[in-house]
């Protein structure tokens, strides 16, 4: 059997953060009720106000600060530390955090961690370990936010999944959120892209709904976080209004760079029309920052249609068979009349 991290740690890590960064609530700590991650308490205190971390700094500055690996079982944990960058999950837009066999290329390369944390880390039960760490900004650093995360990955196997014919080993990890910012020129920047509709319609039109997924992209162009929000409209023939969702926030961060995969389902879409589709998306936090897309369909029942064609074709068959069977055979081409002659 082979032993590695999960290949959904990344998602799992993201989910397991603070749940109220992914839904715009109070940032808690990051723990999955076995052992938790999160920034240092100050001195005599048990706990943290802090859900994860935000630091800023100039290029060639150096920053300092500490993370707590929380123990709450009742057994020493071991784990192995890390710094990393943060990403968008590419299908829905989680906040995930890269698994320790990639190598960071953004603020997870900034930090740098105590020596004996170069192997592995032991928690004692119901107890705590402090981490300090520093964070150098290069002195080409770009303006902006960088966001990653230190992170803490269970060395016990905790699962086994099938893949092909090998038998892989799962470890679980747990990672606290740390923002950065570089000061200096702040572009957000946001487009929607690749707008399409996919749709399935009723074998007869109009007895039952027919049903589409809208399909489309956002990506962050700017160098600052983007908490989106979107509005999803379509027009018919003559800008007759089909559908109208009015803007909502999408309780997701997207990161500078990235770019993710989004839906929305349709389930009472149009069965025969000509329709335009428009995605239109922004941000509270910057109001002018206004971008859309949009996409044409037809909408037509195919199904009905087919079987229109069908019954069709049938008919004019079986009409000109009856004209061929009633026609006298004096009548009839002479290649035919020669066949009856030879039967």
């Amino acid at each position: 059997m082979r032993t590695r991290t999960s290949p959904f740690f990344g998602l799992l890590t993201g989910l397991l953060l603070g749940a109220g960064l992914l839904i715009a609530a109070p940032a808690t700590a990051a723990d999955n009720g076995t052992w938790g991650v999160f920034p240092t308490p100050p001195a005599g205190a048990p706990m943290t106000d802090r859900g994860y971390f935000f630091h800023q700094g100039a290029a060639g500055t150096t920053v300092s600060d500490s993370a707590t690996i929380l123990n709450s079982s009742d057994k020493d944990l071991t784990f192995q530390v890390f710094a990393t960058d943060a990403v968008n999950t590419p299908a829905g837009g989680a906040f995930a955090l890269l698994p320790v066999e990639t190598k960071p290329k953004d603020v997870g390369a900034w930090i740098t961690l105590p020596p004996d944390t170069a192997t592995t880390v032991t928690v004692p039960a119901k107890g705590r370990k402090d981490v300090p760490f520093t964070v150098k900004v290069p002195a080409d650093a770009t303006p902006g936010d960088h966001v990653g995360g230190i992170v803490a990955l269970n060395t016990a196997v905790e699962g086994v999944q099938q893949e092909g014919k090998v038998q892989v080993g799962v470890k679980r990890s747990v990672g606290a959120r740390l923002y950065f910012r570089v000061p200096g020129p702040l572009t957000p920047g946001l487009s929607v892209e690749d707008v399409r509709v996919s749709r399935s319609a009723p074998l007869l039109p109009w007895v039952e709904d027919a049903r589409a997924t809208i399909s489309y992209a956002l990506v962050n162009r700017g160098n600052v976080v983007i908490e989106p929000k979107v509005t999803v409209s379509a027009e018919g023939l003559f800008g007759r209004e089909v559908l109208k969702r009015p803007a909502r926030e999408l309780k997701l961060s997207l990161l500078p760079g990235q770019r993710i995969e989004l839906t929305e389902p349709w389930p009472d879409a149009p069965q025969s029309d000509w329709v335009t589709v428009r995605i239109r998306a922004g941000a509270t936090a910057h109001p002018e920052l206004v971008t859309e897309s949009a996409t044409d369909f037809v909408a037509v029942p195919w199904p009905a249609v087919g079987l229109v064609l069908v019954l069709t074709g049938a008919g004019t068959a079986l009409l000109v068979l009856r004209r061929r069977r009633r026609q006298p055979a004096a009548d009839r081409p002479d290649a035919e009349r020669h066949l009856a002659r030879t039967h």
